[in-house]
């Protein structure tokens, strides 16, 4: 049994992201990414209000399960993806709330389970699946043509040797479909060179692989549209994200909703004033860090970026 200081439960910036969400007695927040149920547990412990956590993860439940235990009624789990969670507050007869918290890194413990396909240290299906539908990463690096795998290695792992491995990929699986982690890393390691900083050759490939699978940058992105409307004024947003892309998201979205960019939607014609369309107020001049006492207690924290907004009254037009 898992206690909570096991090293593996080490929930990212945990005093930054409790700064910036400021839970307050009699106050709903909403932890998107419940996982483990580090923040959860925080931000009930922080003040008398409600968690409701998300996850589409199936063993979000026994984590659940202890926090029900501990909290009664004042945590709640819903089933389903963050990128989804108007729909889902709504079914559960939820308005707006005071808080919305996202961590959208894999846990460490998902990583580090052999049987979910998310890592190259332990050889198991090619899986990576959050959930338990749509397509795994088998089904994409056996079928997929050689240039879209190329394109998803190069854009989502920042992978500069993409159509080295993405060659090599097709290559192999006319041998033989890839089944296991292990082939796969074998197969990247065969045409990416080693890197001076020690990282494992097939670290971009597997980041790109588990992004597009469970399609991470627009849920990412759905997830912040959501915050606009499930945010009463004075909420607070708070996003950490864990590599450039997703944080180039989260801080082009608050520019745009803070009114310091115009939109660039072709749905929407430009707006002379942006400022009329500000509806968050952002609260990180730059991203939040770690700090260095977190970083030498867990490594996973080294790339991790904070960004927080407080929604303002006005309504999006």
């Amino acid at each position: 049994m898992m206690h909570d200081h096991a090293p593996e439960h080490f929930p990212v910036m945990l005093p930054e992201v409790l700064e910036y969400l400021q839970p307050k007695d009699g106050e709903v927040c909403v932890d998107g990414t419940f996982g483990l149920g580090g923040y959860s547990r925080a931000i009930l412990k922080a003040a008398n209000c409600r968690v409701i956590g998300i996850d589409r993860d199936d063993h979000a439940v026994q984590y659940a399960d202890r926090l029900s235990g501990d909290f009664g009624e004042r945590f709640k789990l819903i089933r389903g993806c963050f990128g989804d969670v108007k729909a889902l507050l709504a079914q559960d007869g939820v308005g707006r709330v005071d808080g919305f918290v996202l961590d959208v890194g894999v846990s460490s413990v998902q990583l580090d389970d052999a049987s979910r396909g998310f890592s190259f240290r332990f050889d198991g299906p090619l899986d990576m699946r959050m959930g338990s539908e749509g397509q795994s990463a088998a089904d994409l690096v056996n079928n997929e043509d050689e240039t879209r795998l190329a394109e998803i290695i190069y854009v989502y792992g920042e992978e500069r040797h993409s159509r080295r491995v993405a060659k090599e990929i097709v290559r192999r699986r006319l041998e033989a479909p890839f089944e296991t982690t292990l082939e796969l890393a074998e197969a990247v390691r065969a045409v990416v060179p080693k890197s001076r900083d020690k990282i494992d050759p097939a670290t971009r490939t597997f980041q790109a692989l588990r992004i597009a699978v469970n399609d991470e940058l627009g849920e990412l992105e759905r997830a912040l549209e959501a915050s606009v409307d499930i945010l009463k004024p004075g909420g607070r947003l708070v996003v950490v994200t864990f590599h450039s892309l997703e944080d180039r998201i989260v801080k082009r979205f608050l520019k745009e909703k803070s009114g310091s960019v115009s939109s660039v939607s072709r749905h929407m014609p430009v707006i002379e004033d942006a400022k009329d369309v500000a509806v968050f107020e952002i609260k990180t001049r730059k991203a939040v860090c770690a700090s260095d006492e977190e970083l030498a207690l867990n490594a996973r924290s080294r790339s991790a970026k904070l960004r927080a907004a407080e929604r303002l009254g006005g309504e999006v037009l």
